[in-house]
């Protein structure tokens, strides 16, 4: 069993030593995350979706083989690191690759297993876009901007060509180069806000608690005794199944939903120590009934799931 680090225990390590931030790997990143999805979609009330989703992300994991991107330069990282603010703001910093990514993954899907009817229609369209309205509708993803049922169709598709593009440039940066932003919430390479967070087992990671970027999939460091969306430090709690439905049988516990009393918000934690084979995004995704009965408390959800976008009023409730 791996001790769980407390804020005391943290400072007095040798800080040369300890992880501050890990840099994705998309190659098994997207490897892992796959059979995940595919694990978990067994059972599912989501299975059907969870099982075409390994199948996209497969397909992010061959795109991810080939694909090229430069990393920013000496003048840009100095810039970050002088006023606190993320390296390459996603909105801001769409590089051209991913359209080709883009048209690799609607290939790859186009006769995937299960690929629900109503998502072909969607296919087309995004093959018929040209390049500009196809960069408008990136940034809208980015930043969250969908109301409109076929954005909202599209994004899983556009989200997953730009976490691949914007994995690659991040698996090409080195720890000196991340900043330390402020707020500590958002992720230090694109600016975009974790999925989830995840306890981390194995070397010195073990007991640590990371924030696992939705785009990116940059992790960061945050002790657990602070809220990951306001960073209070204060009615900080964790709730699982058998705490909101009595009786459920959730004897592991491997997600449990962090709420806050000071911003009433609350974002998943997956632990590695109950289930080595966790994988944040896709265990968030995994847990939906975890949201649906948080939806029935006072917590909003600090942010969603890029892969299972939704408008404010279909989520259980995010987080201003």
């Amino acid at each position: 069993m791996q001790r769980i680090l407390q804020p005391g225990d943290i400072e007095a390590l040798d800080r040369t030593s300890l992880p501050r931030v890990r840099l994705p790997q998309p190659a098994s990143l997207f490897a892992e995350r796959a059979a995940r999805l595919a694990q978990k979609a067994a059972d599912n009330p989501i299975g059907e979706y969870l099982h075409f989703l390994s199948h996209l992300v497969r397909a992010q994991q061959h795109a991810a083989a080939s694909v090229q991107t430069a990393p920013p330069d000496a003048q840009a990282i100095a810039l970050a690191q002088e006023h606190s603010m993320p390296l390459l703001p996603a909105a801001n910093h769409v590089d051209p690759a991913w359209q080709g990514v883009l048209d690799q993954l609607l290939e790859a899907v186009a006769d995937a297993p299960g690929l629900p009817e109503p998502l072909r229609p969607v296919l087309d369209r995004l093959r018929r876009l040209d390049g500009e309205a196809r960069n408008t509708l990136a940034r809208r993803v980015l930043v969250g901007l969908l109301s409109e049922a076929e954005d909202l169709a599209a994004a899983p598709f556009v989200m997953a060509a730009l976490q691949v593009v914007f994995a690659d440039r991040a698996s090409r940066l080195q720890e000196g180069d991340i900043p330390y932003t402020d707020p500590a919430g958002i992720c230090p390479v694109c600016g975009s806000a974790p999925v989830a967070s995840v306890l981390r087992i194995g070397g010195k990671e073990a007991g640590l608690r990371f924030l696992h970027c939705g785009v990116c999939a940059t992790e960061w460091h945050m002790v657990r005794v602070k809220c990951s969306h306001c960073e209070s430090t204060k009615g900080v709690r964790y709730q699982g199944m058998e705490q909101l439905e009595p009786g459920a049988a959730q004897a592991d516990q491997v997600v449990l939903a962090e709420t806050c009393d000071g911003c009433h918000t609350y974002r998943k934690l997956v632990n590695q120590e109950k289930d080595p084979l966790a994988e944040p995004l896709a265990d968030d995704l995994a847990t939906l009934l975890l949201d649906l009965l948080m939806g029935e408390t006072d917590y909003a959800r600090a942010s969603m799931n890029p892969l299972l976008p939704m408008t404010e009023a279909d989520a259980p409730g995010v987080g201003a």
